[in-house]
């Protein structure tokens, strides 16, 4: 999967996130972007590490998509423990 690739998953895996997880978070179009992306790098570590399940490079596998909302999940998660409501 090439870096257009990467970017588009980020995109989708972070507004799914975000729809997900509804709240004031930072980021429009690119802080979901780079929110997404970030989550499916942290996403296909922790399945790699934790599950023994490394993640393949195919654009439409179901453990890709599975991974990178997971991470976006924990990426918004984090950003709300330690910064809260700081955008009120």
């Amino acid at each position: 999967m090439g870096i257009i690739g990467w970017i588009i998953l980020g995109l989708l895996a972070g507004a799914i996130a975000k729809i997900l997880l509804p709240g004031r978070d930072p980021g429009g179009l690119i802080g979901t972007t780079l929110i997404g992306i970030a989550g499916a790098f942290i996403g296909g570590w922790m399945s790699a590490k934790f599950l023994h399940k490394p993640i393949s490079n195919h654009f439409f596998d179901a453990a890709t998509w599975g991974s990178a909302i997971a991470g976006s999940l924990v990426l918004l998660i984090g950003y709300r423990i330690f910064f809260g409501n700081s955008r009120d």
